[in-house]
């Protein structure tokens, strides 16, 4: 099966998961090089519902977040490394630099993010909860981070102090 799915694909997955009562979890991210933190945080995403569904950010996005030397990875290879993933059932890559658009057509049960967001407006909270599903919160790895990893190979290699 595979499971990086279109916006029209994944409506229809939607609504199809609702329809059988199934509880759908979403959680978005640019997951560039995949840690030992993304591992642990989507694993505990998905043990709070049925269906787990990745909003991956596209190469654009993440450029016009991380800046014009990210994603390392390019979508599809990072697209690739989450459906290898037992724990993620659907990944759909999104253009936008927030996952709203998306969020709107699944109407998500759960919207979950990195306990970093605590306190934060949460792009798509609105809708979930008006639609009568909930946010959770997840705790990261210490320590565990694309940025953290760039620098240590950067040092390693004796581009930065």
């Amino acid at each position: 099966m595979d499971k990086i799915k279109v916006f029209s694909q994944i409506k229809e997955i939607a609504d199809s998961l609702k329809a059988q009562n199934k509880k759908i979890v979403f959680t978005n991210g640019c997951f560039d090089i995949i840690h030992a933190g993304h591992v642990d945080y989507l694993k505990k995403a998905r043990q709070l519902g049925d269906a787990l569904i990745v909003g991956l950010n596209s190469d654009n996005s993440v450029k016009s977040i991380k800046g014009e030397k990210r994603p390392i990875n390019n979508q599809n290879d990072r697209a690739s490394v989450l459906s290898a993933f037992y724990f993620v059932d659907y990944i759909v890559i999104f253009e936008q630099n927030t996952p709203y658009e998306l969020i709107e057509l699944i109407k998500p049960d759960i919207l979950v993010k990195g306990s970093d967001w605590q306190n934060k407006s949460i792009v798509g909270a609105d809708i979930v909860k008006k639609a009568g599903g909930k946010v959770a919160l997840i705790d990261y790895l210490k320590g565990k981070s694309t940025t953290n990893i760039i620098k240590k190979i950067l040092k390693t290699h004796g581009c930065i102090e």
